[in-house]
């Protein structure tokens, strides 16, 4: 059977992942980025992102992955142009779509391609590129990848939402097409409910991760174990056990930005959306708690050590985008407090950009000498860690801030440490 070519117009994150399982499909794929360097490493096969699985797929797919900065190249090659730019928040919380704008701008009048939307936009963006590009052929296709594990996602969907206002031209039924080999059930709608399907879907998840904080915070203070709480909440299938994780708040790159964007849009709209305003706020008095937790058991932080284990926002991924490892070093180095950090995956990245922190290359120098130990990111190599050896030697206090929950408590009580959780 013949697959359609495809092409891949930024190669990020998501763009990478896009055109690498698209490969595996068996299609094949021009994927077009401006930066030079980016390009020459991907055509050797060099990944210059971690994800896991993402490596073994560009190798493999490797005669039918195309990576070049041609926009000609694209163009002749396919008529699916999936666009997989970055669009950050602007200064005002607005979308900064310059990027989207770079691309339509090259593309002039064409009227033989359709842009296929899965950089996340604001509602109403498609609706305004066709009201003013004659002929160029829309659809939303908002993607829905978990840093971590965005080959798996992509491969195994929940669902693939394909949003047209019309489809004279079929490029709705070509990209559902495209997706009929997984399993998820395709969702068909119109382009601006696309659009908000995906801003809606964020800051749901990022509304259960704040709500569960607030409940963890209200449980230090009651008795009660967050732990318990979220386990016995999640088992009703209303609710389920998802995004029940109490700890130091979210971060990455989708998370605060689309949170951002969806009240900015009410906002535009002279609408208030005061429950978003709260996620915000939550979020970010959470990931500031750390350090009241410090002071309680060392006092004024001037003169202490503190060793943060894990900068990544997350485990598997090597993204620091509005990571809490940046806010709480900025806080403890407002306090005074010196800081070695250390993430197996994410360290070097960020070390320009943790406040004061010295990182370094193991789990063990960075806790060497200091007076607490914050875990932060949840990566499995520091639940494997000798705490109630090598650990608690090491270490001058033993004070174990534990931002994830992720330790066992019991063991490291009964070995001498003092033990904070959240929400326990």
């Amino acid at each position: 059977m013949d697959r359609e070519p495809i092409a891949v117009i930024g190669v990020g994150w998501v763009g990478l992942v896009t055109a690498a399982c698209f490969a595996e499909l068996g299609h094949e794929v021009w994927a077009r980025d401006i930066v030079p360097e980016k390009v020459e490493a991907l055509s050797r096969g060099e990944v210059p992102i971690h994800e896991p699985g993402l490596p073994e797929l560009v190798e493999k797919n490797a005669e039918r992955l195309h990576f070049t900065t041609d926009m000609g190249d694209v163009l002749d090659h396919s008529q699916l142009l999936f666009v997989c730019v970055d669009t950050p928040p602007t200064y005002s919380g607005d979308a900064d779509l310059s990027r989207v704008e770079a691309v339509i701008g090259e593309l002039g009048e064409s009227s033989d391609h359709a842009l296929v939307m899965k950089s996340t936009v604001p509602v109403g963006t498609g609706r305004a590129i066709q009201r003013r590009s004659n002929g160029l052929g829309y659809v939303s296709n908002p993607e829905f990848l978990k840093e971590g594990s965005a080959v798996q996602d992509f491969m195994h969907p929940d669902r693939v939402v394909v949003g047209a206002n019309s489809d004279s031209d079929g490029y709705a039924d070509r990209v559902a097409a495209l997706y009929e080999p997984l399993d998820g059930e395709i969702v068909r709608t119109d382009v601006a409910s696309a659009e908000m399907i995906k801003l809606a879907s964020n800051a749901f998840l990022a509304t259960k991760i704040s709500f569960i904080n607030e409940i963890a915070n209200v449980s230090e203070e009651l008795g009660a174990d967050v732990r318990e709480v979220a386990r016995g909440m999640g088992l009703d299938d209303r609710i389920g056990p998802k995004f029940l994780e109490a700890g130091v708040g979210f971060g990455g790159s989708c998370f605060p930005k689309d949170v951002q964007a969806l009240k900015q849009l009410a906002g535009n709209t002279g609408y208030h959306f005061q429950l978003l305003t709260a996620v915000v706020e939550v979020n970010e008095l959470q990931k500031r708690r750390t350090i009241s937790k410090l002071q309680k058991h060392l006092g004024p932080l001037p003169g202490k050590e503190i060793a943060l284990l894990g900068v990544a926002f997350k485990p598997n991924t090597d993204d620091v985008r509005e990571a809490t490892s940046l806010v709480l070093a900025g806080r403890l180095a407002g306090e005074g407090a010196s800081m070695r950090a250390y993430d197996p995956v994410a360290g070097r990245k960020a070390e320009n950009m943790l406040a004061g922190a010295r990182i370094t290359d193991s789990a063990l120098d960075a806790i060497d000498g200091a007076d607490a130990v914050v875990l932060v990111t949840e990566w499995p190599e520091f639940k494997e860690l000798d705490w109630t050896g090598e650990v608690k030697k090491r270490m001058r206090v033993p004070l174990v801030v534990d931002g994830r929950n992720f330790l066992d408590r019991d063991a490291l009580v009964a070995a001498g440490f003092t033990y904070e959780g959240i929400g326990r």
